[in-house]
């Protein structure tokens, strides 16, 4: 029997050819005055700099900038801090939880993945995409990153616009299917801004971490003010963590199926992850991890492989962890293998940067050096 939630399938299918009636019109303008070269001259600009100089920008980018920047009525700093808090804690965790579960979940959904695949940015550029992902996570979640000197409130903007510019140019594709809806709709918004949040905690319980109710749900909260920043609308933000819970169930049941681009965005993840981790020691650890968090059906809607091939390359792996891991609150080998391969991600992410530009991925030196990261200064 289906477990009743709040949102109907009538709810999610309008919101399915629901998008943003702020940012969009924004690039719409762009597009209609300059064509299609101004929306790929932001879209360029967005992508290579960290910061956005007013002087480089539209005036109506700008003021957009300046309209969206504020914090909701209800956000509440005691409990963003301790969502901050769990980041600093478990960090590496929570990176690897990113990667190995939530763009996996992601990958699932069969009309949403069409964006991604139809982009082509993670396949073109994965390193970036890999690189991107995890600084936006750093971005909302370092300490401060919310307040009004932090750097995740305008990550949030940049992301908002650059959906924008997504829409804008498949608007002018022929060959998008009207099957998937509306490109990057307010159902797969709020699905992804789940796999930040909700996944990400839940990826935390199956590795055996215990937090605190408040750690919890400070951590959501968090997040549903960036959700706030980056435009889904206040009903698809969820009440709290059994409400995010059903409502990743619920979304789940009506968008996972197999797909071929599903199956290739999560190929070309998994191939980066091998490539940016240093050695070939954690080689088996992306696929393992991703089925594990999954679950074997959804894992194969993504043809990720099966676990006991990768199981029998992990001995060596095993007794390293065990060994060498800080975990105290669980027994579990796999949480200790997870522990290494997060801080072993982070370290190539930090050598890799963000491709051709070299954009160094920035994580707070004090976050470094609490989750015993090796850096180079």
């Amino acid at each position: 029997m289906d477990t009743p939630t709040r949102w109907s399938d009538a709810q999610l299918d309008a919101m399915r050819h629901t998008q943003d009636s702020v940012a969009d019109p924004v690039v719409a303008a762009l597009f209609a005055a300059g064509q299609v070269d101004a929306v790929n001259s932001l879209m360029k600009t967005l992508v290579e700099n960290d910061g956005l100089p007013p002087g480089a920008l539209p005036a109506s980018v700008a003021a957009y900038l300046a309209g969206t920047g504020g914090l909701p009525d209800w956000a509440d700093p005691a409990r963003i801090a301790a969502g901050e808090r769990v980041f600093w804690r478990y960090g590496p965790a929570m990176i690897a939880i990113l990667h190995c579960y939530a763009l996996p979940f992601c990958y699932a959904g069969r009309k949403g993945v069409q964006v991604l695949a139809l982009t082509a940015r993670l396949t073109s550029n994965p390193t970036r995409r890999i690189v991107e992902t995890a600084q936006m996570m750093v971005d909302v979640m370092r300490p401060g990153g919310l307040g009004s000197a932090g750097t995740g409130i305008r990550t949030a903007q940049k992301v908002r616009l650059m959906h924008a510019g997504v829409r804008c140019l498949i608007a002018q594709y022929p060959g998008w299917n009207p099957e998937f809806d509306l490109p990057i709709n307010q159902e797969d918004l709020a699905g992804t801004l789940l796999s930040f949040s909700f996944i990400t905690l839940d990826g935390l319980r199956r590795l055996g971490y215990v937090l605190s109710n408040d750690e919890i749900e400070g951590y959501l909260h968090a997040w549903k003010v960036v959700g706030h920043i980056l435009g889904i609308h206040p009903e698809l933000l969820p009440l709290d963590y059994a409400d995010a819970a059903a409502f990743a169930a619920r979304i789940a049941a009506r968008q996972f199926a197999a797909c071929e681009e599903g199956r290739y965005m999560t190929r070309a993840l998994v191939e980066m992850l091998r490539h940016i981790v240093p050695g070939n020691v954690f080689d088996a650890v992306p696929e393992l991890l991703m089925r594990y968090f999954l679950g074997d059906p959804s894992a194969d809607i993504l043809a990720i492989a099966p676990g006991h091939a990768a199981q029998i390359l992990l001995g060596p792996l095993q007794l390293l962890a065990h060994t060498t891991s800080t975990l105290t609150h669980s027994s579990n080998e796999l949480a200790r293998v997870h522990e290494l391969f997060g801080r072993a991600l982070i370290e190539g992410i930090v050598l890799v940067g963000r491709g051709g530009k070299r954009i160094p991925f920035t994580v707070p030196t004090e976050l470094l050096q609490a989750w015993g990261v090796n850096w180079l200064p």
